[in-house]
């Protein structure tokens, strides 16, 4: 066999490597200031050269692990050809880390992780990488320790691990933090291998209470995983036996939840109550079970884990609840506001925002209870909205309306404002209100009065608009879809009813709805609302206090929550919220919810780089002015844990450049508990890949927890859109809109649109859906690209074969394949065949007859195409 000494593989060249190596030193002399005065401005200082050095293993004498730490970038340690393999460097004393180069010889790590250690042998991950290139890594990281070292997992070649040079820059000094004593772990996400039973939860064991605990099937091994929202320093973890306790068991770290680190291990545990003192980090621990100590499984009362470094909560302000900070892109007005400074506002606003579909301008106008004169004509991304407890406590004598004169009367781009919580009185002698919208525009516990009106939901000529929502919403007279193409209606009452038809009306709980009849017209009617929840709003109460009123859960509603009704609910004061204001970071709004905080969102763009970790029950989110939350550096936008009652409202959440595994997770992977009396819910919550910029998400929203209500959301990708705005179909990329794990989840409203697999998936049982909107991708760009193993394109919406129970009424889906109108989608609708699987009134388009949907749902129903391009569908099975 051939060493690799004297192997044929190809050496890179030594004067390039001598260059980089000059190069990278002649940057960081440039960049390092002078006459520091502070350690904290003292530029970071090559700690790692001529230190002692040591390896796991070594290739030959040749390549000793002391040549990477040399300073001579001809000479280089080379490890045996296997995994794992390390190289550690003793810095003599501990020291604050700011960066790591590593200079590779042709054999790299692929997968590696950069750790430090106090003593050199509990180790702390500050950098992990599963897709590393070779060459020359500057890496920026932030640690402590005397020891750093390079831990590689996986070979980028058939050789070994070979560094030229191994740099660690940073400022010695310092001493070892001190171990905190709050319990980072309380209220965090948990879940678990099993549970004995569902009253033996994972959340138990970290909920505070001693009186209850997490129990395991009987069987080894078994695990328990607490998300600690973010990377943290973990220097204790408390673990409370149950009498079933663990006699070997291993406590671990992981950055993403599915790699682990060992940083405690036992196999001589006697239960009780253990305070273990540990050094490690990462977003997620685990106590992993190996051996039980009795013949029953785990149990553990509580599992507590404490920190040092880094942790330390942002500063979280209080809110005045009588003078609050609403955020400069919010106008109050209250009735001594004269009528030509409300106007001129409102009419600065709509000249701005009329075509301002990807700016990053977002506004709301609120008017106190009282009677005003206003024509509200809303533009993109403006939100107006009465602050009484009922609509009727606050009147505008004029209009609240949405035009569509900036496209020439078509509508099916008016997106993204909303008018809620008011009531309009139409001028003498008009008798019209128009609401001409599509996506992500409801009209929301309003009142247009006089039983002589009408409201137009599209512009009234020539046109159209496509798709919209009205509920808790009274109309004294009439409503005339005209040309719109599909709408929900819920929970609402039409005094003198509705006409109007084209391909998906939805009426659920609505006092005046026409009468059932599918598809000429196309009237799905259900006659009430099983169980739902109105979206929590900002309101003054008599005293001039900013409150929040949660409305209560409704069973088998009809109509609406408020009109000629006392409303039932909770109210919070404002000050029991955190009004987050543009720049604000994620970790300070996290501070926040740790001290029990709800949020207000002011109208603004909001960039986190980590996920806003919602873990209280009951919390309210809620969002003014279609405040959008941006996730940054491929972050989660947001995860809420498996909890009972949360509330998430008016919100948009948006990609960014760098993919993000999810936008929004509700529940983490595994939820399990029941919250079916007090269910989280979502209300106006959208989302968007792409648009103002290149966005990426494999996943949008994903939905683990039972028991869900999603009241009214748009989940889209940008595939087509304004001159100048980034589109195609390898720059804004986005697998899934909505994924549904959880059992008993419920949507109300449901929108997704142009992914490029499945649109949604539902894997739980005993789903619903009332109306759904789909538009497949526009920008396929040929057949091949858009295939599901042999299967034409992915279907629309997609429920699982393991799914026994599943009901869905009033779904749309339709194709527009304008790259390429050859491209055919096999079905819209995928389903298990199962009598308790029941699909009511679908419809199928090919929009302009371009491009084809083969079948309606499974291998029924027909053709949607050029000759015939509406196919409806009553009932499946």
């Amino acid at each position: 066999m051939t060493s690799h000494a004297t192997s044929v593989r190809p050496r890179p060249r030594r004067a390039v490597r001598h260059l980089l190596v000059g190069l990278t030193v002649a940057l960081v002399a440039a960049l390092t200031p002078t006459g520091a005065t502070t350690p904290a401005q003292a530029a970071p200082t090559l700690l790692s050269q001529g230190r002692p050095a040591t390896a796991s293993s070594t290739e030959n004498a040749g390549t000793p692990a002391s040549a990477a730490v040399d300073g001579n970038t001809g000479t280089r340690w080379a490890s045996a050809f296997s995994d794992p393999q390390w190289l550690q460097v003793d810095l003599g004393a501990r020291a604050t880390i700011s960066q790591v180069n590593l200079i590779w010889e042709g054999a790299y790590g692929r997968a590696f992780q950069l750790q430090t250690s106090d003593d050199g042998a509990t180790w702390t991950t500050i950098y992990s990488t599963t897709t590393g290139t070779g060459g020359t890594q500057n890496l920026t990281v932030t640690g402590a320790g005397r020891y750093v070292r390079m831990n590689g997992t996986t070979r980028g070649t058939g050789y070994g691990y070979s560094l030229w040079e191994f740099q660690v820059y940073g400022e010695t000094g310092g001493t070892t933090p001190t171990c905190g004593s709050s319990n980072v772990a309380q209220g965090s996400p948990a879940t678990a291998s099993s549970t004995q039973d569902a009253g033996l939860a994972a959340s138990a064991a970290v909920d505070g209470n001693t009186g209850t605990r997490w129990a395991s099937a009987a069987s080894d091994p078994q695990w328990l995983r607490v998300d600690l929202g973010s990377t943290r320093t973990i220097c204790r973890v408390v673990l409370t036996w149950e009498a079933a306790y663990a006699r070997a068991f291993q406590l671990q770290t992981s950055a993403d939840g599915s790699t682990w680190t060992t940083i405690y291990s036992t196999t001589t545990a006697t239960g009780g109550t253990q305070s273990l003192t540990v050094t490690g980090s990462g977003r997620y621990l685990r106590m992993y079970g190996t051996a039980r100590g009795t013949a029953y499984g785990y149990s553990l009362w509580e599992l507590a884990v404490n920190t040092t470094g880094g942790t330390s909560e942002p500063p979280v302000g209080t809110t005045d609840p009588y003078n609050p900070n609403l955020g400069p892109n919010t106008f109050v007005f209250d009735p001594s506001t004269p009528t030509s400074t409300i106007q001129s506002r409102l009419n600065t606003l709509f000249t701005q925002q009329e075509t301002n579909q990807f700016g990053p301008q977002r506004y709301a106008v609120l008017f106190k209870p009282g009677t005003y004169t206003a024509d509200v004509n809303l533009g993109f991304f403006t939100q107006v909205a009465g602050l009484g407890m009922s609509p009727d406590d606050v009147n505008l004598n004029g209009h609240v309306r949405t035009e569509a004169f900036w496209m020439g009367g078509n509508a099916t781009q008016n997106f993204w404002r909303a008018a809620e919580n008011l009531s309009v009185t139409l001028p003498a002698g008009q008798t019209v209100e128009r609401w001409a919208v599509s996506q992500a525009a409801p009209y929301r516990r309003m009142h247009l009065r006089g039983a002589q009106n009408q409201i137009q939901l599209w512009n009234g000529g020539d046109g159209w608009s496509s798709g919209g929502l009205l509920a808790d919403t009274r109309i004294d007279g009439l409503v005339v879809s005209g040309s719109q193409q599909q709408w929900y209606s819920r929970n609402s009452e039409f005094g003198n009813g509705w006409t109007g038809s084209v391909w998906n009306m939805v009426f659920q709980g609505v006092v005046g709805a026409p009468a059932p009849s599918f598809p000429n017209p196309s009237h799905t009617v259900i006659g009430q609302t099983p169980q739902v929840r109105e979206k929590p709003f900002l309101y003054v109460d008599g005293s001039g206090e900013y409150r929040v009123f949660v409305p209560a859960l409704r069973t088998n509603s009809t109509g609406t929550s408020w009109y000629n009704k006392t409303p039932a609910g909770s109210s919070i004061s404002l000050s029991q919220f955190f009004v987050v204001q543009a720049g604000t970071s994620a970790a300070t709004i996290n501070a926040a919810l740790a001290q029990g905080k709800h949020l207000l969102f002011t109208p603004g763009v909001h960039h986190v780089t980590e996920p806003i970790q919602v873990n209280r029950a009951d919390t309210v989110i809620l969002g003014l002015g279609l405040a959008t939350i941006q996730a940054d550096n491929g972050s989660v936008g947001m995860r809420v844990a498996d909890v009972d009652g949360v509330k998430v409202a008016g919100l948009m959440f948006e990609a960014g450049t760098t993919n993000s595994p999810v936008l929004m997770e509700v529940g983490p992977s595994g939820s399990s508990a029941s919250h079916a009396s007090n269910p989280t819910s979502l209300h106006d919550v959208f989302f968007r890949i792409g648009g103002p910029h290149v966005g990426k998400a494999t996943n949008t929203l994903t939905v683990n927890s039972d028991n869900v209500i999603g009241d009214h959301m748009w989940l889209w990708r940008a595939d087509h859109a304004a001159s100048g705005v980034p589109t195609g179909w390898t720059l804004n990329t986005a697998d899934t809109g909505l994924t549904v794990n959880g059992d008993n989840v419920t949507m109300y409203g449901l929108f997704v649109e142009h992914y490029q697999k499945y649109q949604t998936i539902w894997n739980g049982n005993g789903g619903r859906t009332y109306f759904y909107q789909n538009e497949l991708p526009y920008d396929v760009p040929n057949q091949a690209a858009w295939m599901n193993g042999s299967t034409r394109g992915y279907a629309a919406y997609k429920v699982a074969v393991s799914v026994t129970t599943h009901q869905a009424w009033g779904l749309g889906s339709y194709s527009y394949f304008n790259v390429n109108p050859a491209v055919v989608e096999e079905r819209s609708f995928e389903v298990p065949t199962n009598s308790n699987v029941r699909f009511t009134n679908m419809v199928t388009v090919s929009l302009g007859g371009v491009g084809t949907i083969n079948r309606v749902i499974n291998n029924a129903g027909g053709t949607a195409n050029a000759a015939n391009q509406t196919v409806y569908l009553t009932t499946y099975p």
